[in-house]
């Protein structure tokens, strides 16, 4: 019967099919890549997630029933083939398998909706629309082997430095920060929201004792922009800690993504290869450019920014061809952080907050937080907030709340970065845009 494996079970993935295994018996399992039939002889590439593998057979030495099985296979069905490994030179790997037994477990209709080997090419949306076919090609499948080996570094960095790891709520009762940009939900009886940000739920559990926290999960930010740069459902990822101020969090973010670059380097070589990007490890610590400067650089390029605006795409562009790289952006005046962020002691016009740059991609913000009732209190009004509506949030800051400070860190955008990728949408898996809901 077509479908069940029973007995059967791979014995090799793709790229462990070398000159190693030359004169075994191997079972290989994967989608049918590629049929080329000259008659006499079938090569059928076989395509799993580590690469692909070619199956070679000459009509002298296969089994003429193996002959019409080849033949009758569709490009992208997923079949199971046992054969002989015999070294050939101009195969991937330097080995081919000469098949002894074909089971068909999948037959992909056709036309297919788009194609994976991608001769005929296909535009974002075609692709978008048939995600599992497009991931199937070894240049997307490589952003999400890297994106993935970056979540792990960076939770290896984490439990390294005595972070642990929370989660908090993603349906909240009203805006993290306030604004306008978020969804709604009806929740039972009630009105309700997607979380925008973990912030508000990061600095309560620095009132609990557990003064080092991160967070890697999803946000959600009503926002109507239509770029190349921002989604509506991103992956966020966060930390905070106790008794220690924005310069050691800037420096906390710094040593993460040296470790992280380092291990992509080393353990994602074949993927980075696949992108054709190369990965350079930045040095140990990353330049710092206060607000002030920043103002004077974008204006001396014939970029207009009033001091006391957040920077235009245009200033970001001048910033970062000045800049390049990896750079910190802090010192931002006050009045356009939000409530929860620090005053400079004597010089409340300014702030501890700070931007982290890729050249002129904005990457995270972080900053030291209010932990004084009174004035976050202060703060929450003076940006025509109401103090009622954060309640549960400010009773935390009332029995003994330590200094802190945190980032966060968008990890699409910082997957934009570690692949050389031009587009957000690139770097998630089902992206969910102003247009796109599905699949």
């Amino acid at each position: 019967m077509q479908g069940l494996l029973k007995d059967w079970r791979r014995t090799n993935y793709a790229s462990q099919c070398n000159s190693e295994i030359a004169g075994s018996e191997v079972t290989v399992m994967g989608w049918v890549h590629e049929i080329r039939d000259f008659g006499g002889i079938m090569f059928v590439i076989i395509r799993d997630v580590t690469g692909r593998v070619q199956i070679t057979a000459p009509s002298k030495k296969v089994d003429e029933n193996i002959m019409e099985e080849l033949r009758e296979l569709r490009k992208e069905s997923v079949v199971a083939i046992k054969g002989m490994a015999q070294e050939a030179p101009k195969a991937p790997n330097g080995v081919e398998i000469l098949p002894k037994e074909i089971k068909l477990l999948s037959l992909a209709n056709q036309p297919l909706p788009m194609d994976p080997t991608e001769k005929v090419k296909a535009g974002i949306d075609t692709r978008l629309d048939s995600r599992f076919l497009d991931i199937r090609k070894e240049n997307v499948s490589a952003i999400f082997k890297i994106k993935g080996q970056m979540f792990h570094s960076i939770r290896d960095f984490f439990y390294d430095n005595g972070f642990y790891e929370i989660n908090t709520p993603k349906l909240v009762a009203s805006a993290t920060e306030g604004g306008t940009e978020l969804f709604p939900i009806l929740y039972f009886d009630k009105e309700a929201f997607l979380g925008q940000s973990p912030q508000l739920y990061k600095q309560m559990m620095m009132g609990s004792g557990m003064d080092k926290v991160f967070e890697i999960g999803q946000i959600f930010r009503a926002e109507e922009h239509d770029t190349l740069r921002h989604l509506n459902e991103a992956v966020s990822i966060d930390a905070e800690a106790s008794f220690v101020d924005d310069v050691d969090m800037m420096n906390v973010l710094n040593k993460m993504l040296v470790k992280v670059i380092g291990d992509i380097n080393e353990k994602c070589s074949d993927e980075l290869d696949i992108l054709g990007h190369e990965l350079e490890l930045p040095d140990e610590k990353f330049p710092h450019v206060t607000y002030d400067e920043a103002v004077d650089i974008i204006n001396a390029n014939g970029v207009e920014l009033p001091w006391g605006e957040d920077l235009s795409r245009e200033a970001e562009k001048v910033l970062g061809e000045e800049m390049g790289g990896f750079y910190f952006l802090t010192e931002w005046p006050s009045a356009i952080k939000p409530f929860y962020v620090m005053p400079k002691d004597g010089d409340e016009k300014y702030s501890h907050a700070f931007d982290l740059m890729y050249n002129n991609l904005e990457l995270s913000s972080g900053s030291t937080r209010v932990h004084q009732h009174d004035l976050l209190v202060k703060q929450i009004e003076e940006r025509g907030l109401n103090p009622d509506g954060f309640g549960t949030y400010l009773k935390a800051f009332e029995y003994g709340m330590p200094p802190h400070a945190g980032w966060g860190v968008g990890a699409e955008r910082l997957t934009m970065v570690m692949t050389g990728s031009e587009n957000i949408r690139e770097c998630a898996l089902f992206p969910r845009d102003r247009q796109r809901l599905t699949p």
